[in-house]
């Protein structure tokens, strides 16, 4: 792990204070003055998290506070960087991409991320309750189309997203290292990433090696924005767009956020149909899919058989 963050280098992280950019934290501060940054959305929990990171590992930190016209303004955005209205991909984004602003005004041109620590250490609760074989059939299938918000939101600012774990070297070891040291117990519960948290439990604090797998929108705090759409949105209004759109674009809208991200997609690109390579239709936006994917990244239908 050493070799591969020292090889990818650079003096800024977006720091969540989950378990993987902590562990690139960690590491990194050892060769360079690392500075974090830290997005949070009213009392968000990674604001706590990345805190303590910060102190262990003396990083400068910017805390980025941010309220809900801040997260809306950069879905706009998101959508349009990422040719995606999926509202789970978008609220993530968003948060990612302020980070980023806020690296490119402080003169960083590279930051590091921890992605790729839960796809290669079976991180995804979805991934517990598998038997050995299915793990590995499941973490082989996620290798193979794994990609990153952080690349394109960053190539989009003229900056470069540094991903420590898909170093060439880290990311074969990882690759081999057996399901049963990823997903493993620990005090009573299931973890993802078990042998992460071990190597490292002594490096860290507590709260942070056991800290349980909290997306994005959680840890940022944008997962509220499904409630503010749900409040500003009529919903004579929504029902009636949902129905309109469905029969002029083929576009199931699922609920009010969905509305919001589709016609700022809309406005920007126009309806999805027949775009995208593929033999599959996403039932969802009549987008072609490719095979091998079973969801839509365009409008996050799931499944896409």
């Amino acid at each position: 792990m050493e070799n591969a963050v020292h090889s990818n280098i650079a003096e800024c992280i977006l720091l969540s204070g989950g378990l993987d950019t902590s562990i690139v934290a960690a590491i990194a501060s050892r060769y360079t003055k690392l500075h974090g940054i830290t997005v949070c959305l009213k009392d968000a929990p990674d604001e706590r998290f990345a805190k303590l990171i910060a102190d262990r590992f003396q990083l400068h930190h910017s805390i980025v506070r941010i309220d809900e016209n801040d997260a809306i303004a950069a879905t706009h955005d998101a959508v349009k960087i990422m040719l995606s209205f999926d509202p789970m991909e978008v609220r993530n984004d968003a948060s990612i991409l302020i980070g980023l602003r806020k690296a490119g005004a402080l003169g960083f041109k590279e930051v590091l991320t921890g992605d790729a620590g839960d796809e290669l250490f079976a991180g995804y609760s979805f991934l517990f309750n598998k038997d050995r074989d299915d793990l590995r059939r499941s973490l082989a299938d996620m290798w193979k189309i794994m990609r990153f918000f952080s690349v394109p939101l960053a190539k989009s600012l003229g900056m470069h997203s540094n991903l420590s774990f898909m170093d060439p070297e880290f990311k074969e070891f990882a690759q081999k290292i057996p399901v049963e040291l990823k997903v493993r117990q620990e005090q009573g519960r299931v973890y993802g990433k078990w042998i992460l948290r071990k190597a490292f439990e002594h490096i860290l604090p507590d709260e942070t090696t056991w800290r349980v797998k909290m997306p994005i929108e959680q840890g940022s705090g944008t997962s509220i924005l499904p409630a503010y759409f749900n409040n500003s949105i009529l919903e004579a209004e929504f029902k009636a767009k949902r129905e309109y759109y469905w029969q002029s674009d083929k576009v199931r809208i699922r609920d009010r956020e969905h509305l919001f991200y589709y016609e700022a997609y809309r406005r920007m690109f126009g309806a999805p149909a027949g775009k995208g390579e593929g033999k599959k239709t996403c039932p969802g936006c009549s987008v072609r899919v490719p095979e091998g994917r079973n969801y839509c990244r365009t409008c996050g239908a799931y499944p896409v058989e």
